[in-house]
């Protein structure tokens, strides 16, 4: 049956309110409610709180009690299922139905495994009515977008990744030289950083953090939390004096190296010297004398390395950053397993800010959900390109996208594309 025209009102009315948890809630999902009476008053209002702190259907309910209203009888809404389960905080369910609410109107379901109909089943075991917005409806449609990066977590185990650059009209992130801030004007940079604030984490690569020296943290709009941030870094160079490593917000460095257990590798490197030198010393045949010299300076060289790459690990982490080992095939980082880690470590959206290498990889693996892309009106000639693609035989081996907004923001022009098939 069709939702009311007052639904619908407070419905957009809860998605308002959940876009206030934007920065906040992560890595809970962005919910707002709305509790009202009967004759369409509305009682009490609120919005998902940080982690650990009250959801939005509990928020609303106590601002509801505290103006002295009287709940029993009255229709929430929500922007998405009442949760089912203890997490963190107690089920929203329980306290809508504790509190007398009579019908429950959500915009869309929980896609979390732990709820996913069951705060509705639960709801309607209460004896509270439950309905439910027409998936394609304008409510439910908005309610996923707002939360893109829950649904793609809950719903395929990764987050949603989106790709922001920064480019002239001939598509250079950079001059021939480096010199690449700033392209874009004040305003474009403001609204990149509204859309890190988004996000659970913060992606760039050690040449990004070697060439540029970036804070990627939330500086230019007003942000309750910080996202972590991460640099995929292979072979551990990230320098330990860059600025990505200061405070505000926790570091993650990503690499391929092993850097454990140096001082056994010293041990086994050493006593494999020594007996190579042994062996030498006994040889008779000149080439066996060789091939032994070749084994110690080699046994020696890669305790060399293994030594430095503990060092340069310890120095990190002497600055407050975490490490995580996700080797791939030819040493460099498993692009597709630090987002499995992501997920792992509740990021819903994924952020990322690097150069053309690090850009053209994760599109190469079909790894990026959506572009970001502001261009100034510029014209730089020879300069960096915005990922590392190609060359193609033919434009149909080309990656394909489609345009889902276009934005002046400032001078600037603001793009964003998702691939064919998503939403």
């Amino acid at each position: 049956m069709p939702l009311a025209d007052l639904d619908l009102a407070r419905l957009r009315d809860t998605l308002a309110l959940a876009q206030q948890a934007v920065g906040l809630s992560d890595p809970n999902p962005r919910v707002g409610c709305v509790i009202g009476a009967a004759d369409g008053r509305v009682l009490g209002s609120g919005f998902t709180q940080q982690a650990g702190g009250p959801h939005a259907e509990v928020v609303a309910l106590q601002a509801a009690r505290a103006a002295g209203h009287e709940l029993r009888g009255a229709t929430a809404w929500v922007s998405l299922e009442p949760c089912a389960h203890h997490g963190r905080t107690p089920p929203c369910c329980e306290a809508l139905a504790a509190a007398g609410i009579a019908r429950v109107v959500a915009a869309v379901g929980d896609p979390n495994p732990r709820v996913a109909g069951q705060g509705f089943a639960r709801l309607r075991a209460a004896g509270i009515a439950v309905e439910l917005a027409p998936p394609d409806s304008d409510a439910a449609v908005a309610a996923r977008e707002l939360n893109i990066g829950f649904f793609a977590r809950m719903t395929r185990g990764r987050p949603w990744v989106r790709l922001k650059i920064a480019a002239s009209l001939d598509g250079r992130t950079a001059l021939a030289n480096g010199a690449s801030q700033w392209i874009t004007g004040e305003a474009a940079r403001a609204d990149g950083h509204a859309w890190r604030r988004r996000a659970g984490a913060v992606l760039t690569g050690v040449g990004t953090v070697r060439d540029d020296d970036p804070r990627l943290d939330v500086r230019l709009v007003p942000s309750a939390r910080q996202p972590l941030r991460v640099v995929a870094d292979s072979r551990l160079r990230t320098p330990p004096a860059a600025r990505i490593l200061a405070p505000p917000g926790a570091v993650l460095v990503v690499h391929a190296a092993d850097a454990g257990g140096a001082a056994a590798t010293t041990a086994t490197a050493a006593t494999a010297a020594t007996a190579a030198a042994a062996a030498a010393a006994d040889a008779t045949d000149a080439a066996v004398a060789a091939s032994a010299a070749i084994a110690a300076t080699a046994a020696f060289s890669a305790d060399a390395a293994d030594a430095a790459v503990a060092a340069r690990a310890a120095a990190l982490q002497a600055r407050g950053a975490a490490l995580c080992r996700l080797p791939a095939p030819g040493g460099l980082v498993d692009l597709a397993a630090l987002l499995d880690e992501l997920a792992r470590r509740e990021v819903n959206e994924l952020h990322v800010e690097a150069g053309r290498t690090l850009n053209g990889a994760l599109l190469r693996a079909g790894l990026v959900d959506e572009l970001l892309v502001y261009v100034a009106p510029l014209l730089i000639g020879a300069g960096r390109d915005l990922a590392a693609l190609g060359p193609f035989d033919a434009l149909a081996d080309a990656l394909r996208w489609r345009f889902v907004d276009v934005a002046c923001v400032g001078d600037d022009l603001r793009l964003r594309a998702r691939r064919p098939g998503e939403r």
